[in-house]
Protein backbone atom coordinates (compact mmCIF):
# COMPACT_ATOMS: atom_id res chain seq x y z
CA UNK A 1 0.00 0.00 0.00
CA UNK A 2 1.26 3.52 -0.71
CA UNK A 3 0.24 6.08 1.44
CA UNK A 4 -0.94 9.07 0.07
CA UNK A 5 -1.60 13.01 1.92
CA UNK A 6 -3.99 15.26 -0.09
CA UNK A 7 -2.96 19.25 -0.17
CA UNK A 8 -5.41 21.83 -0.50
CA UNK A 9 -9.40 20.74 0.64
CA UNK A 10 -10.93 23.08 -2.22
CA UNK A 11 -13.22 21.58 -4.79
CA UNK A 12 -10.22 18.95 -6.25
CA UNK A 13 -9.08 18.22 -3.02
CA UNK A 14 -12.55 17.14 -1.25
CA UNK A 15 -13.38 15.40 -4.60
CA UNK A 16 -9.80 13.45 -4.16
CA UNK A 17 -10.44 12.50 -0.72
CA UNK A 18 -13.45 11.07 -1.69
CA UNK A 19 -12.18 8.93 -4.18
CA UNK A 20 -9.72 8.22 -1.98
CA UNK A 21 -11.94 6.72 0.72
CA UNK A 22 -14.56 4.98 -1.64
CA UNK A 23 -14.66 1.20 -2.36
CA UNK A 24 -12.76 1.12 -5.93
CA UNK A 25 -13.97 -1.08 -8.55
CA UNK A 26 -10.80 -2.67 -8.70
CA UNK A 27 -8.29 -2.80 -5.65
CA UNK A 28 -6.26 0.10 -5.29
CA UNK A 29 -2.91 0.36 -3.31
CA UNK A 30 -3.89 4.10 -2.45
CA UNK A 31 -4.66 4.65 1.21
CA UNK A 32 -5.61 8.01 2.72
CA UNK A 33 -3.40 9.20 4.93
CA UNK A 34 -4.20 12.28 5.72
CA UNK A 35 -4.70 16.16 4.24
CA UNK A 36 -2.86 19.56 4.80
CA UNK A 37 -4.59 22.85 4.48
CA UNK A 38 -4.16 25.96 5.83
CA UNK A 39 -7.24 26.67 7.64
CA UNK A 40 -7.75 24.72 10.68
CA UNK A 41 -10.42 21.56 10.01
CA UNK A 42 -9.94 19.03 11.92
CA UNK A 43 -10.96 16.12 10.65
CA UNK A 44 -12.57 15.52 7.49
CA UNK A 45 -15.16 11.87 7.05
CA UNK A 46 -12.63 10.53 9.62
CA UNK A 47 -9.54 11.76 7.74
CA UNK A 48 -7.11 13.52 10.13
CA UNK A 49 -5.33 17.23 9.11
CA UNK A 50 -1.79 16.76 9.69
CA UNK A 51 0.97 19.39 8.87
CA UNK A 52 2.96 20.07 5.56
CA UNK A 53 6.01 19.23 7.98
CA UNK A 54 4.38 16.13 9.08
CA UNK A 55 3.26 15.20 5.65
CA UNK A 56 6.99 15.79 4.07
CA UNK A 57 8.44 13.70 6.90
CA UNK A 58 6.59 10.91 7.20
CA UNK A 59 7.68 7.57 6.18
CA UNK A 60 3.83 6.34 6.04
CA UNK A 61 3.29 8.77 3.22
CA UNK A 62 4.67 7.64 -0.36
CA UNK A 63 2.20 10.10 -2.60
CA UNK A 64 1.04 13.33 -2.36
CA UNK A 65 -2.14 14.97 -4.22
CA UNK A 66 -0.90 18.51 -4.89
CA UNK A 67 -4.94 20.46 -4.51
CA UNK A 68 -4.36 24.05 -3.89
CA UNK A 69 -4.55 27.23 -5.93
CA UNK A 70 -2.31 26.90 -9.09
CA UNK A 71 0.20 29.78 -7.59
CA UNK A 72 1.15 27.52 -5.13
CA UNK A 73 1.63 24.00 -6.98
CA UNK A 74 4.98 24.63 -7.72
CA UNK A 75 6.49 25.20 -4.13
CA UNK A 76 4.62 21.90 -3.32
CA UNK A 77 6.08 19.79 -5.83
CA UNK A 78 9.39 20.52 -5.59
CA UNK A 79 8.82 20.07 -1.68
CA UNK A 80 7.77 16.73 -1.87
CA UNK A 81 9.92 15.77 -4.87
CA UNK A 82 12.48 16.71 -2.26
CA UNK A 83 11.26 14.46 0.58
CA UNK A 84 10.93 11.77 -1.77
CA UNK A 85 7.49 11.41 -2.76
CA UNK A 86 5.46 10.87 -5.74
CA UNK A 87 3.55 13.72 -6.86
CA UNK A 88 0.09 14.17 -8.09
CA UNK A 89 -0.88 17.92 -9.29
CA UNK A 90 -3.95 19.43 -10.88
CA UNK A 91 -3.39 21.50 -14.00
CA UNK A 92 -1.41 23.40 -14.37
CA UNK A 93 1.67 22.01 -13.28
CA UNK A 94 3.39 25.50 -12.61
CA UNK A 95 2.79 28.87 -14.37
CA UNK A 96 6.19 28.93 -16.13
CA UNK A 97 7.87 26.72 -18.74
CA UNK A 98 11.27 26.96 -16.87
CA UNK A 99 9.66 25.41 -13.62
CA UNK A 100 8.07 22.88 -14.84
CA UNK A 101 11.08 21.63 -16.70
CA UNK A 102 12.97 21.62 -13.92
CA UNK A 103 10.76 20.10 -11.95
CA UNK A 104 10.21 16.83 -14.62
CA UNK A 105 13.90 16.49 -14.60
CA UNK A 106 13.79 16.43 -10.81
CA UNK A 107 10.92 13.97 -10.43
CA UNK A 108 13.71 11.68 -13.03
CA UNK A 109 16.64 11.98 -11.02
CA UNK A 110 14.95 11.37 -7.87
CA UNK A 111 13.25 8.53 -9.64
CA UNK A 112 9.92 9.58 -8.73
CA UNK A 113 6.35 9.76 -10.70
CA UNK A 114 4.80 13.29 -11.00
CA UNK A 115 1.97 13.25 -12.92
CA UNK A 116 -0.53 16.38 -13.91
CA UNK A 117 -3.54 15.17 -14.35
CA UNK A 118 -5.80 16.28 -17.43
CA UNK A 119 -9.38 15.79 -16.60
CA UNK A 120 -10.83 17.90 -19.19
CA UNK A 121 -9.70 14.91 -21.73
CA UNK A 122 -12.12 12.11 -20.07
CA UNK A 123 -14.94 14.31 -20.22
CA UNK A 124 -17.84 12.82 -22.44
CA UNK A 125 -17.59 16.53 -24.37
CA UNK A 126 -14.07 16.14 -25.38
CA UNK A 127 -14.52 12.63 -26.55
CA UNK A 128 -17.52 13.33 -28.54
CA UNK A 129 -15.64 16.60 -30.17
CA UNK A 130 -12.42 14.21 -30.73
CA UNK A 131 -14.58 11.68 -32.66
CA UNK A 132 -16.12 14.39 -34.87
CA UNK A 133 -12.63 15.55 -35.81
CA UNK A 134 -10.85 12.19 -36.41
CA UNK A 135 -9.69 12.00 -40.07
CA UNK A 136 -11.09 15.11 -41.23
CA UNK A 137 -9.14 18.18 -42.71
CA UNK A 138 -9.57 21.71 -41.01
CA UNK A 139 -9.26 24.98 -42.62
CA UNK A 140 -9.88 27.02 -39.33
CA UNK A 141 -11.33 27.02 -36.27
CA UNK A 142 -12.83 28.80 -32.22
CA UNK A 143 -12.77 27.75 -29.21
CA UNK A 144 -14.20 30.16 -26.83
CA UNK A 145 -14.73 29.64 -22.96
CA UNK A 146 -16.87 31.72 -21.09
CA UNK A 147 -16.93 31.80 -16.96
CA UNK A 148 -17.02 33.18 -13.84
CA UNK A 149 -13.86 35.32 -12.81
CA UNK A 150 -11.00 33.91 -11.36
CA UNK A 151 -8.34 36.01 -8.77
CA UNK A 152 -5.09 36.03 -11.01
CA UNK A 153 -2.83 36.24 -8.13
CA UNK A 154 -4.49 32.80 -6.96
CA UNK A 155 -4.99 31.09 -9.82
CA UNK A 156 -2.23 32.73 -12.96
CA UNK A 157 -2.41 34.58 -16.23
CA UNK A 158 -5.43 33.26 -18.69
CA UNK A 159 -3.06 31.05 -20.51
CA UNK A 160 -2.26 29.15 -17.56
CA UNK A 161 -5.80 28.82 -15.47
CA UNK A 162 -7.42 28.30 -18.92
CA UNK A 163 -4.75 25.71 -20.04
CA UNK A 164 -7.59 22.76 -20.12
CA UNK A 165 -8.76 24.67 -23.33
CA UNK A 166 -5.63 24.69 -24.81
CA UNK A 167 -5.19 21.15 -23.84
CA UNK A 168 -8.21 20.48 -26.07
CA UNK A 169 -6.87 21.92 -28.88
CA UNK A 170 -3.55 20.25 -28.92
CA UNK A 171 -4.97 17.00 -28.65
CA UNK A 172 -7.40 17.78 -31.30
CA UNK A 173 -5.21 19.42 -33.95
CA UNK A 174 -1.88 18.14 -33.02
CA UNK A 175 1.25 20.74 -31.79
CA UNK A 176 0.27 24.64 -32.11
CA UNK A 177 2.36 27.84 -33.13
CA UNK A 178 1.86 30.60 -31.63
CA UNK A 179 1.12 33.72 -33.65
CA UNK A 180 -0.29 36.38 -31.63
CA UNK A 181 -2.70 37.72 -28.71
CA UNK A 182 -4.83 40.18 -27.30
CA UNK A 183 -5.64 40.50 -23.86
CA UNK A 184 -8.89 43.15 -22.60
CA UNK A 185 -9.58 43.79 -19.08
CA UNK A 186 -11.65 45.83 -16.99
CA UNK A 187 -10.83 45.37 -13.22
CA UNK A 188 -13.35 47.32 -11.93
CA UNK A 189 -16.20 44.75 -13.61
CA UNK A 190 -13.82 41.72 -13.07
CA UNK A 191 -13.52 41.30 -16.92
CA UNK A 192 -10.85 39.25 -18.68
CA UNK A 193 -10.77 38.46 -22.48
CA UNK A 194 -7.80 36.90 -23.93
CA UNK A 195 -7.88 36.14 -27.78
CA UNK A 196 -5.19 33.69 -29.01
CA UNK A 197 -4.16 33.43 -32.68
CA UNK A 198 -2.59 30.20 -32.85
CA UNK A 199 -1.32 27.82 -35.97
CA UNK A 200 -1.60 24.07 -36.45
CA UNK A 201 1.92 22.35 -38.34
CA UNK A 202 0.11 22.74 -41.69
CA UNK A 203 -0.79 26.36 -41.16
CA UNK A 204 -4.18 25.96 -40.46
CA UNK A 205 -5.43 28.96 -38.05
CA UNK A 206 -7.03 28.28 -34.74
CA UNK A 207 -8.22 30.98 -32.57
CA UNK A 208 -8.79 30.55 -28.43
CA UNK A 209 -11.06 32.80 -27.19
CA UNK A 210 -10.71 32.90 -22.61
CA UNK A 211 -13.40 35.00 -21.35
CA UNK A 212 -14.37 35.69 -17.50
CA UNK A 213 -16.50 37.69 -15.80
CA UNK A 214 -19.34 38.09 -13.35
CA UNK A 215 -22.61 36.14 -14.80
CA UNK A 216 -20.84 34.35 -17.36
CA UNK A 217 -22.10 30.95 -17.70
CA UNK A 218 -19.55 28.14 -17.31
CA UNK A 219 -19.65 27.24 -21.31
CA UNK A 220 -17.23 26.15 -24.12
CA UNK A 221 -18.01 27.20 -27.65
CA UNK A 222 -16.55 25.45 -30.86
CA UNK A 223 -16.76 26.66 -34.36
CA UNK A 224 -14.62 24.44 -36.64
CA UNK A 225 -14.63 24.66 -40.30
CA UNK A 226 -13.58 21.63 -42.54
CA UNK A 227 -13.23 20.58 -46.24
CA UNK A 228 -16.07 18.31 -45.35
CA UNK A 229 -18.26 20.85 -43.28
CA UNK A 230 -18.93 22.34 -39.67
CA UNK A 231 -18.69 21.39 -35.99
CA UNK A 232 -20.22 24.16 -34.43
CA UNK A 233 -21.94 22.01 -31.16
CA UNK A 234 -21.26 20.25 -28.17
CA UNK A 235 -23.98 17.76 -26.91
CA UNK A 236 -25.16 18.80 -23.26
CA UNK A 237 -23.42 16.89 -20.93
CA UNK A 238 -25.41 13.66 -19.66
CA UNK A 239 -26.10 12.69 -16.24
CA UNK A 240 -23.81 9.37 -16.89
CA UNK A 241 -20.64 11.41 -17.28
CA UNK A 242 -18.00 8.83 -15.48
CA UNK A 243 -16.09 9.99 -12.44
CA UNK A 244 -13.43 11.66 -14.33
CA UNK A 245 -11.07 12.71 -11.25
CA UNK A 246 -11.13 8.54 -10.50
CA UNK A 247 -10.38 8.11 -13.99
CA UNK A 248 -7.67 10.35 -13.74
CA UNK A 249 -6.18 8.54 -10.65
CA UNK A 250 -6.72 5.56 -12.31
CA UNK A 251 -3.57 6.34 -14.70
CA UNK A 252 -1.48 7.53 -11.96
CA UNK A 253 -2.01 4.15 -10.38
CA UNK A 254 -0.95 2.59 -13.81
CA UNK A 255 2.43 4.72 -13.66
CA UNK A 256 3.20 4.00 -9.96
CA UNK A 257 2.92 0.38 -10.87
CA UNK A 258 5.33 0.60 -13.71
CA UNK A 259 2.18 -0.24 -16.34
CA UNK A 260 2.45 2.50 -18.64
CA UNK A 261 4.56 1.95 -21.38
CA UNK A 262 8.09 4.36 -21.99
CA UNK A 263 6.79 6.00 -25.11
CA UNK A 264 3.09 7.19 -23.40
CA UNK A 265 4.63 8.44 -20.45
CA UNK A 266 7.06 10.25 -22.79
CA UNK A 267 4.20 11.37 -24.95
CA UNK A 268 1.98 12.75 -22.51
CA UNK A 269 4.92 14.72 -20.81
CA UNK A 270 5.74 16.58 -24.19
CA UNK A 271 1.90 17.26 -24.24
CA UNK A 272 2.28 18.78 -20.60
CA UNK A 273 5.33 20.75 -21.86
CA UNK A 274 3.95 21.87 -25.23
CA UNK A 275 1.01 23.75 -23.31
CA UNK A 276 3.13 25.14 -21.12
CA UNK A 277 5.54 26.31 -23.23
CA UNK A 278 2.29 27.82 -25.62
CA UNK A 279 1.29 29.45 -22.03
CA UNK A 280 4.44 30.99 -21.26
CA UNK A 281 4.60 32.29 -25.12
CA UNK A 282 1.09 34.09 -24.65
CA UNK A 283 1.44 35.67 -21.03
CA UNK A 284 4.76 37.00 -22.24
CA UNK A 285 3.55 38.72 -25.56
CA UNK A 286 0.69 40.27 -23.28
CA UNK A 287 2.88 41.45 -20.84
CA UNK A 288 5.07 43.22 -23.44
CA UNK A 289 2.12 44.63 -24.73
CA UNK A 290 1.25 46.09 -21.57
Amino acid sequence: MLGVVVVGVGRAGSVRIRDLQSPQHHPSPLKLIGFVSRRELGNINETKQISLQDALSSTEVDVAYICSENVGHETSIRQFLDAGKHVLVEYPMTLSLASAQELWKKAEEKGKILHEEHIELLTEEFAFVKNEVRGKKLLEGTLHFTGSPLDRERFGFLAFSGIARLSWLVSLFGELAFVSAAMEEQKENQYQKMTVNLETVDKRPLTWIEERASGLKYERRINFLFESGRLESIPPRTQGQKNIFLRDQDIFVRKLLGQMSTEDLAKEKKHSLHCLGIADEIQKYCQHLQ
